[in-house]
Formats: C-alpha cells, sequence, structure tokens
C-alpha cells in the first residue's frame, strides 16, 4: 500500500466520514478558509482514485467517488509502519513514549492496565 502525503490523508478522512461524495462535497467539508479551488482537491482525488485508496461511479462527466479502502485497514498499515520504523517493534518503546510524551489520566492508566491484563488470559 503505497504512503499517502498529507493532502491525500486529509481528503481520505473526509471520504471516510461522507462514505461518499462528489469533489464539491469533499470541498464543503474542509475545515480551511478560502476553501482549495476545485481543481486542486479534483486532481488530488483522482491519484488517490489511481493509487487505490478511492473507487467511483460515473454519471457522464461527474465521478461520485467513496473508499476503496477501509479507515481501520489503512490505520493498520500505517501503524504498523510507524511502530516498526520508531518504536523497534516493541510494545514497552511504544507505552514508554505514550506515558513520557501524553498527560494521561488516572481513567487512561486503569484502562491501559486492563488492557494489558486482559491480554495475559
Amino acid at each position: 500500500m503505497e504512503e499517502l502525503t498529507k493532502a491525500e490523508e486529509r481528503i481520505m478522512q473526509i471520504i471516510w466520514k461522507i462514505q461518499k461524495g462528489f469533489v464539491k462535497d469533499i470541498i464543503e467539508e474542509m475545515d480551511e478558509e478560502p476553501k482549495p479551488p476545485y481543481n486542486t482537491i479534483s486532481s488530488i482525488v483522482r491519484l488517490l482514485e489511481k493509487k487505490g485508496y478511492l473507487s467511483y461511479k460515473a454519471y457522464g462527466k461527474t465521478y461520485e467517488y467513496y473508499p476503496a479502502i477501509g479507515k481501520e485497514e489503512y490505520a493498520r498499515t500505517t501503524f504498523s509502519k510507524l511502530f516498526s520504523g520508531y518504536f523497534d517493534n516493541s510494545p514497552a518503546n511504544l507505552l514508554s513514549f505514550m506515558v513520557k510524551e501524553q498527560a494521561l489520566s488516572e481513567a487512561d492508566i486503569a484502562e491501559l492496565k486492563a488492557l494489558i491484563n486482559k491480554n495475559e488470559k
């Protein structure tokens, strides 16, 4: 699976949220002002389709896009690369990083402990 640029990933987040839509629908969902040009988003969407992340249904010259890859599948692949590249495939390294870098609440810590205990059984 080919990695996505930040712009491509942002578009995929929107598509996963709306499930299907035209380029204009994607632009409407974007938070930034002013909205990016239609042609820019259209180009990114076509790249995502070529990479296999999006599929489409044609209505004449208009295309309705929908995800070809689920968010969970993308997250799994992306996390695997992150986990191996930055944490040496070590759950301890990952957990240590999380504890040091995130302000974990008592509830967060209890939830993590419960997950660890559940996996030990």
